[in-house]
């Protein structure tokens, strides 16, 4: 395939002639580094002054390596049998009736490739025997350019490229600061966003938009609780959550506004769920350094701010310009017309976004669950070993005067105060378990023809799980809750797969979906579809994710502060520049 794609005919007779010289020529080179590797390897004397005996690797460590090669052998031998039926469902899923005309298979008659591979099989094989005296002598250094050592530049081509300049960027723009690390970034994608605008934006008549009062008080509140939130930040964080809580609801009422109830209810969940998790989050972040109130600090402080502002307003009005220009302009014909006439006839639900979700777009929807299943695992795993700061241990300025002042009370004791105050809505959060999994079976399965499906319900169940947290602590849920977040991620993701496996065992592409009524006795007719399967997955991989990041979360509030070990030190031996691991005694 290499050398037929050099093969093809160019217009120009250098590259017409250069690409396949070039191509026989790397191909004759590897034929020989081929011959050399398997002859020194396999065939060439056992090697001398090693530590231990070389020993074939037990059966089993074999297998893997055994099945792989035949598995690629049988593919290169006759790959329109193994593969062709694999390659065509997927190809046909794509181009359609367009699928042009293609063969798999091995022999394709006597062409200018073949010619290509002959030479290269030859060339290298003569290359190789023409060397072999020299090779057997231990020269590790190119024939004919002996002053050259391709290890040596190899190395030096590797620290330049990949210490050097790395390390001569980072002392120009690297910084331990999290506000101008994200200053670059931001910065970075405004250019990237305005270069390909330059010189290509024309003139553009401002149409009369007409704006109802009570929609523009709703924006009006939520663009002030953003900028509140971004002001607070720093110093407040806890307001600044809430704040930022109101933004997001702002949001949720326009998507209500214009007649989008699924977007709203999901932003509505995901709303709940992440400020919630966040707050959880916000007990370890290190301590907040106070402003530099004197001198020059105060004056770089700001300076930067006012940079910080320029770059925001840039930013943000550019987003809300590109916005308004797309929306007040007339829209071409797009496909949303398709999804609205065929969600039912081909989806077999009224509610349009779930179906495209599921049925028209799953395959994206396949793959955006299997991201958030790995961000999950990812963040228990960077928070199973997560220790926090020092100075983030000790017990927050509230909760030490309140243990302080209970604990001058004649009959009180450490925490009291608290269990006293909340334990009339801890009472009613867990009395909600049970209503918020009725809920969770609602919108499930009313999700392919009414707002809900997968997703929200899965929102829906993880806040029910998190109102179990908040009420009665990490140790006692998990002390009468069995739950396993991980398997539900895998179970999920397996669900939604064999969906898509599903449809090939009838011969149609990958995630096609069907649907029919079924006759159920004393009830009817009732709307069965497979997508309900696929929904039912992404339903337990939603759980799962966030339910595991809340876990990872609650188990920092119990467990115990571990100092760090030091490292043991390597050793270096004398006389020499070998470095000595450790031993397992001092590990």
């Amino acid at each position: 395939m290499f050398f037929a794609e050099t093969a093809v005919r160019d217009a120009n007779p250098f590259v017409d002639f250069a690409l396949p010289f070039g191509a026989t020529l790397a191909g004759v080179f590897s034929v020989t580094y081929s011959l050399r590797f398997v002859h020194g390897v396999f065939f060439g004397p056992p090697p001398e002054g090693l530590s231990r005996t070389p020993h074939e690797p037990p059966r089993l460590m074999r297998w893997p390596i055994e099945v792989l090669v035949l598995i690629c052998l049988t593919v290169g031998i006759i790959p329109g049998i193994t593969m062709g039926p694999f390659l065509a469902t997927a190809v046909f899923s794509i181009t359609g009736a367009g699928t042009p005309t293609y063969s798999l298979a091995v022999w394709h008659g006597l062409n200018w490739p073949l010619a290509m591979s002959a030479v290269a099989l030859v060339g290298g094989t003569v290359l190789y025997l023409s060397l072999r005296r020299y090779l057997a002598r231990g020269i590790e250094t190119t024939p004919g350019l002996r002053w050259i050592n391709g290890q040596t530049l190899f190395e030096h081509v590797l620290v330049t490229v990949f210490w050097k300049w790395p390390k001569g960027l980072k002392r120009f723009f690297g910084s331990e600061r999290l506000q101008s690390q994200l200053f670059l970034l931001v910065a970075v994608a405004v250019f990237a966003g305005a270069w390909p605008l330059m010189g290509k934006v024309g003139s553009y008549t401002v149409s009369a938009v007409t704006l109802d009062p009570a929609f523009a008080l709703v924006w009006t509140v939520g663009i002030a609780c953003a900028i509140a939130a971004a002001h607070q930040a720093k110093f407040h964080r806890l307001v600044s959550l809430m704040l930022l809580g109101g933004a997001g609801l702002a949001t949720c009422v326009t998507f209500v506004w214009f007649s989008a109830p699924d977007l709203a209810v999901t932003q509505l969940l995901v709303e709940i769920v992440t400020t919630v998790l966040i707050l959880l989050g916000l007990r370890w972040l290190p301590k907040r350094l106070p402003y530099m109130d004197a001198g020059i600090h105060l004056v770089r402080g700001r300076l930067r701010r006012s940079r910080d502002f320029v770059l925001a307003v840039i930013a943000g009005g550019g987003m809300a310009l590109i916005a308004y220009v797309v929306m007040t302009r007339q829209s071409p014909d797009g496909i949303a017309n398709y999804f609205l006439e065929n969600a039912y006839k081909l989806g077999g639900g009224t509610n349009v976004v779930n179906v495209m979700l599921v049925d028209f777009r799953g395959f994206d929807t396949l793959g955006e669950i299997t991201v958030l299943g790995i961000v999950a695992l990812t963040v228990f795993a960077l928070l199973r070993r997560f220790r926090p700061a020092a100075d983030s241990i000790e017990k927050p300025e509230q909760q030490r005067i309140q243990s302080a002042f209970e604990a001058e009370r004649p009959s009180g004791s450490e925490g009291s105060t608290v269990k006293d105050y909340i334990r009339l809505p801890s009472v009613i959060m867990q009395w909600m378990f049970p209503v918020a999994i009725v809920l969770t079976v609602h919108l499930f399965m009313r999700g392919h023809d009414k707002p809900g499906g997968g997703f929200a319900a899965g929102i829906v169940m993880a806040i029910a799980f998190i109102l179990q947290y908040m009420a009665a602590g990490t140790r006692w849920v998990e002390d009468r809750l069995r739950i396993r977040p991980v398997v539900w991620v895998g179970v999920g993701l397996l669900l939604a797969l064999g969906t898509g496996l599903g449809s090939w065992l009838f011969g149609y592409p990958f995630l096609t979906s069907f649907f029919r009524y079924a006759e159920i006795p004393f009830i009817g007719q009732v709307p069965l579809a497979s997508a309900l399967v696929f929904d039912l997955g992404v339903f337990m991989l939603v759980v799962g994710a966030t339910v595991l990041i809340l876990i990872a979360l609650a188990h920092q509030s119990v467990r115990k502060p571990r100092t760090a070990r030091p490292l043991p030190a390597f050793k270096l031996s004398r006389g020499s520049d070998r470095v000595t691991p450790p031993s397992r005694g001092d590990v």
